[in-house]
């Protein structure tokens, strides 16, 4: 985990935002690890995050590879509208932050407002593919951090 996440977490947190984890976890289709291990990293995950005064309102991944047709896999929408249901929330209208294209895209698709991070992968992806994208991110930010103080201001 980034050092920043968990205090930009804590900061959606305090400002009352529900935070939620969606992410592909083809490894699990591929054979490359079992699904407990992913279970186990999410776990890890909110301890870490707890020690820190941060905590997610819920975590949903995709367990499927690409050619399994599901509707959960990014940058399909049904983790956030699994989210929405179990959680009460609504994705019209919320903020998705990612590092690859296939995250923006499933903001566009549940009317989301689609924010790039140029942490992880989207340094590479911003600079390499930008071009190629249908449409482009609301806001482009560095890390975690820079995506929550966009995401903040646009709340008040």
């Amino acid at each position: 985990m980034f050092p920043f996440a968990p205090p930009a977490i804590r900061r959606l947190n305090e400002a009352g935002l529900a935070v939620v984890v969606v992410s592909n976890q083809s490894g699990v289709a591929r054979g490359y690890f079992p699904e407990s291990l992913v279970l186990e990293v999410n776990e890890l995950m909110k301890s870490a995050l707890a020690k820190e005064g941060a905590h997610l309102d819920g975590i949903y991944y995709c367990p499927h590879g690409s050619a399994d047709g599901c509707d959960c896999r990014k940058p399909n929408i049904g983790m956030m509208q699994r989210a929405e249901r179990d959680l009460g929330l609504q994705a019209s209208g919320s903020y998705v932050v990612g590092d690859r294209y296939g995250d923006m895209e499933m903001a566009f698709r549940a009317g989301a407002h689609a924010i790039l991070v140029r942490s992880g992968y989207g340094l590479g992806e911003w600079m390499w593919h930008r071009q190629e994208w249908p449409r482009q991110p609301a806001f482009v930010a560095e890390d975690l951090a820079g995506a929550v103080d966009w995401i903040l201001e646009q709340k008040q």
